[in-house]
């Protein structure tokens, strides 16, 4: 896939799932209506809402510039994406999903925010280990599986894994 093709399909990717998952439904649980926590709390929900934003931006390019592909599942990488925030933890996307809606959840003061992350996790999770890694695995082999082995899939390790 030429990295034009992959940027355009990443880019619809990006609007559709996560701009579903961490702006759309969000949304629709709160109307963006804040509550009344104190005011320092509810501004700490600002760290994890960005660094989720970052994390998942950073992602995203690194599937188009390392992986010549998209993250969707209807065109793939050609190349399994390793490097950048890849040599911490296996799935930084979701996890950056998570501290998004996380974030949303403090600064909005909506306690609903929490338990969406929640089941929002639960079913990433479940994605990621019945779908995700069969398929990785058939698709990238021994390279997938000397990568799973070394790097966790949601606990981020602290230095980064170096493929050699």
């Amino acid at each position: 896939m030429r990295k034009s093709s992959a940027a355009l399909g990443t880019l619809l990717f990006l609007v559709l799932a996560p701009g579903t998952v961490v702006v759309m439904l969000p949304w629709w649980l709160t109307g963006w209506r804040g509550g009344d926590w104190w005011l320092p709390l509810r501004l700490l929900g600002l760290v994890p809402l960005a660094a989720g934003a970052a994390v998942l931006l950073t992602a995203y390019v690194r599937f188009v510039v390392e992986g010549l592909g998209t993250p969707a599942p209807v065109a793939p990488p050609e190349h399994l994406v390793v490097g950048g925030l890849y040599r911490h933890v296996r799935n930084p996307m979701y996890l950056a999903v998570v501290a998004a809606i996380a974030g949303q959840g403090l600064l909005l003061a909506r306690p609903v925010l929490f338990v969406y992350g929640g089941c929002a996790w639960l079913l990433m999770a479940g994605f990621a280990k019945w779908y995700e890694e069969p398929v990785l695995t058939r698709r990238f082999g021994a390279e997938y599986e000397r990568y799973r082995r070394a790097v966790p899939g949601w606990w981020p390790r602290l230095t980064p894994w170096h493929p050699e």
